[in-house]
């Protein structure tokens, strides 16, 4: 049984940084996509990142592009999004993703989530 675990959520004051991990475990992970989504009070989830087994090949949201990194350790499982010059607009529950097929929009495994909240 595939689980995903983030870690990493807090509190971060506008223009600050943090740094999200997500733990996988239950199977190996060759192959498959990661990614990071997000779900702020009252809208839809969003996609943010997303990241190639490879790593070679990133993808960003708009909104989050030059200030977010996607990464990650296949020998760990682990995959990370690095924030920096955070906006209160990015406060929201930010959710680990992964699929085995490639996705990158909609991914078949999803962790619980961690929470994000920046203040101006």
């Amino acid at each position: 049984q595939v689980q995903l675990v983030e870690s990493g959520g807090g509190l971060a004051q506008a223009g600050g940084s943090l740094r999200l991990s997500c733990a996988a475990s239950g199977r190996t992970f060759s192959g498959y996509t990661m990614g990071w989504f997000r779900q702020a009070p009252g809208k839809e989830r969003e996609f943010v990142a997303a990241i190639r087994w490879s790593g070679g090949a990133t993808y960003y949201t708009d909104s989050v592009k030059g200030r977010f990194t996607i990464s990650r350790d296949n020998a760990e499982n682990t995959v990370y999004l690095q924030m920096n010059s955070l906006v209160p607009e990015d406060t929201a529950d930010y959710y680990c993703a992964a699929d085995p097929g490639g996705r990158i929009y909609v991914m078949r495994y999803w962790g619980k989530g961690t929470l994000v909240t920046v203040s101006s």
